[in-house]
This record gives structure tokens, sequence and C-alpha cells, in this order.
């Protein structure tokens, strides 16, 4: 998410049991809906634990979890909520807003039998095993060592790894651009190339049948969709708004959807990129997400302290499901199987688990 509100320290709340009430936004009815949010705690966590990009291997069906400042990633089974800790992964500062906080372990993607993390603390990206959580090679992400990784995805058209950046203080020029690892061996990082941007990637979708990467531009107000074969920057669109956040796809149906500051939008991406629905959530958008299985969005609202739920027809139409309190901070969430999903909450050090009952 952007960087002006990133890291903050939230109130939290134990787990809450929600008997939804007949929605009205988009004429959705929830009455029969009813939710289960539980927190997991992470191991170690004793207070505000610095949460970012986190991801779910269905593979294992384990939760991927780098736990910042704790200098940590922690792995949780899906079926018993238990959270195996991997430890020894440096921290260090860096300044946001002025002062000084420290960072570790920030982002993870699933790649091909192993977990990819980024270290904004020590400026490095990582290999680990997926089934023996086993710390494999790191290899800086910039050659000069400015820049630190924020986002990290894993590309398998092109078996590469592709890193959105931020830098550790000051001027945010030299992050301008996207590293790119050839992972052809999945345990081995090579660094490959690089591509230059307009701004700051901010949020990643990726469409590996097509060949196609996602982000928006944070500074231009911007979403582009780049080749992975040629690195070249095809499609420039304008989701109507300059504060952008994450994105997420439905594949099959070429549908993006955008989040910003209290909303998303969706975005046909099979024509132009045309503006086809969005639905209020609230403020405090961060990473979204979306479940092709039941073909629903998940975006948690971290100031307005909700998880909006919804369900996108074939227009790109949104018709909300659920509107599920959560707590205040609470902010990024993953789709899990079914309608699972996990949300973080920095304030607290834990995962909130969502269940449909």
């Amino acid at each position: 998410m952007s960087h002006t509100s990133k890291f903050v320290k939230v109130g939290a709340m134990a787990m809450i049991q929600v008997a939804l009430i007949s929605g009205t936004a988009l004429g959705a009815d929830t009455a029969d809906a009813n939710y289960e949010v539980k927190p997991i705690n992470l191991p170690g966590a004793t207070g505000t634990v610095a949460l970012d990009y986190f991801a779910y291997d269905r593979a294992t069906g384990k939760l991927w979890v780098p736990a910042s400042n704790t200098g940590s990633v922690d792995v949780i089974d899906e079926k018993t909520d238990a959270a195996s800790q991997v430890t020894g992964f440096p921290t260090g500062e860096i300044e946001r807003r002025g002062r000084k906080i420290t960072v570790g372990p920030t982002a993870a993607t699933i790649g091909d039998g192993v977990v990819y993390i980024g270290n904004r603390g020590d400026g490095m990206l990582c290999v680990m095993d997926a089934k023996t959580l086993a710390r494999g090679e790191c290899v800086p992400v910039s050659a000069d060592r400015i820049v630190t990784p924020d986002g990290v995805v894993y590309v398998a058209a092109t078996r590469e790894v592709w890193v959105t950046l931020r830098v550790k203080a000051g001027d945010s020029a030299p992050a301008k651009h996207l590293e790119i690892f050839d992972v052809s061996d999945p345990h081995h990082l090579k660094a490959k190339t690089k591509i230059t941007l307009e701004g700051l990637a901010e949020g990643y979708a990726i469409d590996n049948e097509r060949g196609l990467f996602y982000t928006n531009i944070e500074d231009a107000g911007r979403t582009v969709a780049i080749d992975v074969h040629s690195h070249k920057v095809v499609a420039t669109w304008n989701p109507g708004s300059s504060d952008l956040q994450g994105l997420a796809l439905d594949n099959a149906r070429r549908l993006l959807f955008v989040a910003c500051a209290d909303h998303v939008v969706s975005l046909d991406a099979g024509h132009d990129g045309r503006i086809t629905d969005s639905i209020t959530t609230g403020l405090g958008l961060d990473n979204i997400d979306y479940s092709p299985d039941s073909k629903v969005l998940y975006a948690a609202a971290s100031q307005a302290a909700s998880l909006t739920i919804a369900e996108v027809d074939d227009q790109g139409k949104f018709h909300l499901k659920a509107t599920v309190p959560t707590v205040k901070g609470a902010r990024g969430v993953v789709a899990g199987k079914g309608e699972t999903a996990y949300l973080i909450d920095p304030a607290e050090g834990c995962i909130l688990k969502l269940t449909h009952k």
C-alpha cells in the first residue's frame, strides 16, 4: 500500500461472531450470511508487527506471513491454524513519515515448490523450500543496495520473480522501476533486468495465460499492463483515482480490480481497461484479493474496520454479499480455499481468519 499510511499502530479486538443483516448497497441480501473472524497469534509477537504482503499456497495449504520486525517468517497451517516460525532474518531501519522504524521480511510469493521472501530490512530476496521451510540463498534486490523490495511476485509464464521497490529513505526516484530475477532453477535467483517506470509501482496482478503483469503507478494515478516476455508497457489505463493501492484479477473473464482509497474499481482488461463498475468499501484499503472459484472479491478497509465481500458477474458488476466488521487497522486480505480468507492485524501482531458458517 502507499507508504504514507503503512505500518501504523491501530486498535484490535478478539473473536467476532457476526450474523449479518440485509444489505442495501447494490441491492444485496445478506440475511442468511454468517461469518466468523478468528485471530491467529503470530509466534513471538508481543505488540505491533509491520505486516504487509503475505501469500497462500494452495498446494500445501499453508499461509506464509513475513513478520517483519520480529525477524521471522511465520507459516500457518490452514487445517489446524498452528503457526511455525522460521527465524534469523535480518532487520534494519527505514524512514517513513519522518521517523525511523524497524522492518525485516515483508513480502512473500509462491513459486515452483519454493517461496520467495522480500526483506526490506536488508534489501535482500531469499528462497525458502515450500515443504521443509528451509531457507536457501539470499541475493541483493539491486546491485547498488539503494532500494529495498516492496511487493514480490512469481511469474510462472517466464519463470521469473518481479519485484516492486521502495527506498530506505529520501528521494524515491531510484525505486521507480521493477527488478526482474531469473528463477529457471527455482532455488537459484539470478538478476536479469529492470523495467523503468514513470513512478513507484504499487500492487500487482499477474495473468500468466496471456503473459501480462499489472501494476499501479503511484505518482501518476495510472494502471499499466506489462508484457512479461518483452518487458514493455503495452497498455496504460485511468481507474479514476489518484490514490491507488492493490490489484486483483479474474483471469478467465479478464476483469482487473483496482483498490482506491475507499472503493474498488472493476476494469475490463480485454477491452482497453474500460471501467465496468465501482463498489464503496470505506477508507483504508490496501491489498485486495479475488477468489476465482467463488467469483468473490475481498477488500479490507482499515479505517472503516470492515471487510467487503462482493460477488462479480460476467459484466464486471459488483453485487455486495456481506460487510463483515473486523478491527481498526486490519488491512490486506488473501483468499484461501472455499470461502476462507485471511487479513492482517498489525497492531495485535496476528492474522484474522474469516470463515463462512
